[in-house]
């Protein structure tokens, strides 16, 4: 598929790009449809020198342990860039990388985007800002499995969701901009389903759950003294 500039413009390293700059990148850019679920590449899948981004749609990437138990690390909306590791490491995909809706991704050829990077050099911090959160989540998420209770990572994720993606008000409270399933929920914070169910359950006068992973947060500060590993909550 032909990539325009508003495509292009829809990555967030790119957004405050002018037209002219983001012409130049078009004849280095590629676009591609797939479907809800279906897999982009696999763990362990050698990589094209290529950035990734997400034109539309949303992605989880996940790993799978020698159990057959499936870990999300993330999941990514329309706007973020992904596989990192095709530019700055050995080109080998870290983790697999499904479609949880239908999805349109951009490539960009790494010659192509060093050169804009030269030409613009905002484009590589708006790159390391991105990495390094991604780095600080994963620092969190590996501490928080191993010394902090269920119901406090669950409180943080949604914390961070919050924070991250945006919010809107509504009678209730603050809804979330983004859905989050129970899945996905559980297997980012390393609990069953049933235990998600359970928990949220029990927040329910902090967190208001709907069909679809539609979640209002009905009291902030309750969350946030929850994230906070408050035990009287």
């Amino acid at each position: 598929m032909l990539v325009t500039v508003k495509d292009l413009g829809k990555v967030h390293i790119f957004a405050e790009l002018k037209s002219e700059e983001l012409e130049q990148l078009i004849p280095h850019a590629k676009m591609r449809q797939y479907l809800r679920e279906e897999i982009i590449f696999h763990e362990g899948e050698l990589l094209a020198a290529k950035l990734y981004a997400i034109a539309s749609g949303r992605i989880h990437l996940k790993k799978t342990a020698a159990t057959g138990k499936e870990t999300i690390l993330r999941i990514l909306y329309s706007g973020e860039i992904f596989a990192a590791h095709a530019l700055l490491g050995d080109g080998t995909a870290p983790a697999t990388v499904v479609c949880e809706q239908d999805c349109q991704i951009i490539t960009i050829d790494r010659t192509a985007l060093l050169e804009a990077i030269r030409q613009t050099p905002e484009i590589a911090l708006r790159m390391m800002t991105v990495l390094n959160q991604r780095l600080q989540l994963l620092h969190n998420t590996i501490h928080g499995l191993i010394s902090e209770r269920a119901i406090v990572r669950l409180a943080r994720f949604i914390q961070y969701t919050m924070l991250h993606y945006g919010t809107e008000i509504s009678k209730e409270g603050q809804y979330l901009k983004v859905n989050l399933s129970y899945y996905q929920m559980s297997r980012s914070i390393g609990i069953t389903y049933e235990e998600c169910v359970r928990l949220l359950g029990s927040l329910k006068s902090v967190v208001n759950y709907r069909r679809g992973g539609k979640i209002t947060i009905l009291d902030v500060d309750a969350l946030n003294k929850i994230a906070e590993g408050d035990e009287s909550l």
